[in-house]
């Protein structure tokens, strides 16, 4: 049985956000949208691709490093696609680097440098899906659109008690959502909802006291908050392993080579290494290296986990002169340079188990 609750109001909700909105560099505080200061566009954007899978504490030098770089949608443009790689290392999930140089280059070429107004206008540019078309639409333009993240479908999942498990529960959320979004300033509702399962509506031990919703909220009347939303059993993420070569020269450079464009980290810099096979006991050694050398095993594997797999790196090392020339494809990377080449967060792994500190910025 339901225990009787009121339903929840998106008043309440916005009274709340107006107090306690959360600051964050790429958001228009609900103080000055009142005063009639209407968000940027490309920050607007900018800051939900580089959120996509990354939380905001993560998120925030990398986007405030970015807008010093590049303030404009042309700035970003007008930018060599290697440098805005390098600028993205680190952040993960390499696609979206990609698709944000695509998707700027498509701004400024097809719409004058202006990000189309809809949430189907924005759906066609490159790397923007229904949700960011959402949220952009809603937070730039006060677009009606339901927007849906991880932390809605937290808050909405215990305020409706939702049974079934996500990701199945997806499409019931997003309509709940709909429901609830209003006409007027649906671009501060939508963050609301984001802030309310950020700071209160938590996956541990939520603060229902503090809720502007607790009265409205059926898992907690049952007192089952933190059960909610249910989530569907997950698979054994699948192994693999692989080896990765480290040649560090006398004079501390490192050989490096670039990844192809497509596939798993593509267009990123890395250590040369070997194919990464699914389910091997046993991976290949100094026969698969990229040249001769002295290669020696690093004593621990690095591990690193991506979405869909688990993946184990034999490391191996070797010494050579500062005469030794690099691969047809592959260059050598100074100790000065090393930190800012396009390394994703594997590759600075598996070389910082050879060489401690190399890929550590300079001051």
């Amino acid at each position: 049985m339901i225990p009787s609750v009121s339903p929840p109001r998106p008043a309440d909700l916005l009274a709340w956000y107006d107090r306690h909105a959360r600051r964050l560099p790429w958001r228009t505080p609900p103080a000055e949208r009142r005063a009639g200061v209407k968000p940027d566009p490309y920050r607007v954007w900018l800051s939900e691709i580089m959120l996509q899978q990354t939380n905001v504490t993560t998120v925030k030098p990398y986007f405030e490093a970015f807008l010093a770089r590049w303030p404009t949608v042309a700035d970003l443009a007008a930018a060599p696609t290697e440098d805005v790689m390098k600028a993205w290392a680190g952040l993960g999930y390499y696609s979206r680097a990609r698709n944000l140089k695509a998707c700027a280059d498509t701004v400024l070429r097809d719409h004058g440098g202006r990000f189309p107004e809809t949430s189907a206008g924005l759906r066609e540019l490159p790397g923007i899906g229904a949700y960011t078309s959402a949220a952009i639409a809603a937070i730039a333009h006060d677009e009606p659109a339901a927007v849906v993240d991880g932390n809605v479908e937290r808050v909405l999942s215990r305020i409706f008690a939702v049974d079934t498990p996500l990701p199945g529960a997806k499409k019931e959320i997003s309509a709940l959502q709909a429901q609830l979004t209003p006409s007027k300033r649906a671009g501060d509702y939508a963050q609301a909802m984001m802030d309310l399962g950020a700071t209160l509506c938590t996956p541990k031990r939520p603060a229902c006291s503090l809720c502007p919703w607790e009265t409205a909220c059926v898992a907690h009347a049952r007192g089952t908050e933190e059960l909610y939303p249910r989530k569907a059993q997950k698979a054994d993420r699948p192994e693999r392993a692989g080896a990765a070569f480290v040649a560090i020269r006398a004079d501390g450079a490192i050989l490096l080579r670039k990844r192809p464009e497509r596939g798993l980290l593509g267009g990123m810099t890395e250590v040369p290494g070997s194919d990464w096979i699914q389910g091997a006991k046993t991976v290949q050694g100094p026969e698969a290296a990229p040249l001769a050398a002295d290669w020696q095993r690093v004593a621990a594997p690095v591990i690193h986990v991506f979405t869909h797999f688990r993946l184990t790196l034999d490391i191996w090392h070797a010494r050579l002169p500062d005469t030794h020339p690099a691969p047809g494809d592959a260059w050598w990377a100074s100790s000065a340079d090393l930190p800012h080449e396009a390394l994703p967060s594997v590759m600075k792994k598996a070389i910082e188990a050879a060489a401690p500190g190399a890929t550590c910025k300079r001051k």
